[in-house]
């Protein structure tokens, strides 16, 4: 039997998650263990279950109830599903924006970059970028374009902040991704480490003595790691200086470069779809 609560109280701590809560405060809620992060939208939501990830309470119109929740409602019965009519609901901040239907779900334990990489033939590493937007849609890229896992800096936004979740698609959950560790300190740790994993490192940076992204090496490397910069400046220098190599793609009309979501799009293209139908496949 469906466990429905109809939202008669906007306080209630219960829909804290949902409508007071900042990213910042459901990252920890009081510990790492306990964080909290939000999908909306059906297939999202579909998704981060198929992945394994652990539900804790559904948000949604009444009419979804019946409709287009109701498999999602099925598939965990004992979840409670707090509802009301969408002018009600429009209430909870931020409400407005989705499509009809939240759920708030448990962060896991962040695996290791070793496991992360394990099998891997192309990564990409994402230094310092701080739009959860475009989090989002390099993970779309790399889950559509043949890249086998995402590695971020520490400074970079979350791909669990809910705008991220909301623009990967959900793809999140589905390509293998983790933070660097404290312990291996980005640049020189880190690459360091990913060297010691079998990666030769290719930094998106445009100099003068960048390889074009369609140079022949790139594609024969059986392992290798696409690091792309922050939105604004790109790839440090002393990231640059430690990679094996300095790719750019090629512009026309006067354009120097193009966003990091779009950039990788091309890098992710050419770089890891190609290599793969090239190869034979997949890790």
């Amino acid at each position: 039997m469906p466990n429905i609560i109809e939202i008669t109280d906007f306080s209630a701590p219960e829909l804290d998650v949902y409508a007071r809560l900042t990213e910042t405060q459901l990252l920890s809620r009081g510990a790492p263990e306990q964080g909290v992060f939000i999908a909306e939208s059906p297939r999202v939501i579909e998704r981060a279950l198929d992945a394994g990830y652990a539900p804790l309470s559904f948000l949604m119109e009444r009419r979804h109830v019946a409709g287009q929740g109701a498999a999602l409602i099925r598939r965990c019965p004992d979840l409670p599903v707090y509802t009301a009519e969408f002018d009600l609901l429009t209430q909870l901040t931020g409400f407005a924006l989705t499509r009809g239907m939240l759920c708030a779900m448990r962060r896991p334990p962040l695996p290791s970059v070793e496991a992360v990489c394990s099998g891997a033939r192309r990564i990409a590493v994402l230094e310092e970028v701080m739009n959860p937007t475009n989090v989002g849609a390099v993970f779309r890229s790399a889950a559509a374009l043949g890249i086998d896992a995402v590695l971020l800096t520490p400074a970079c936004s979350n791909p669990l902040y809910r705008r991220a979740v909301r623009v990967s698609m959900g793809t999140v959950f589905q390509v293998p991704w983790t933070f660097f560790p404290g312990d291996a300190p980005w640049p020189e740790q880190g690459l360091s480490l990913l060297h010691r994993l079998g990666f030769r490192t290719a930094a998106m940076a445009l100099r003068d003595d960048s390889l074009c992204i369609y140079d022949g090496r790139l594609a024969e490397e059986p392992r290798l790691a696409v690091v792309l910069g922050t939105e604004g400046d790109g790839l440090s220098p002393s990231t640059i200086a430690a990679c094996d190599y300095t790719v750019r793609i090629p512009m026309s009309h006067g354009v120097d470069s193009l966003n990091v979501a779009a950039a990788s799009a091309v890098a992710f293209y050419q770089l890891g779809l190609l290599h793969t139908a090239t190869s034979g496949g997949g890790p």
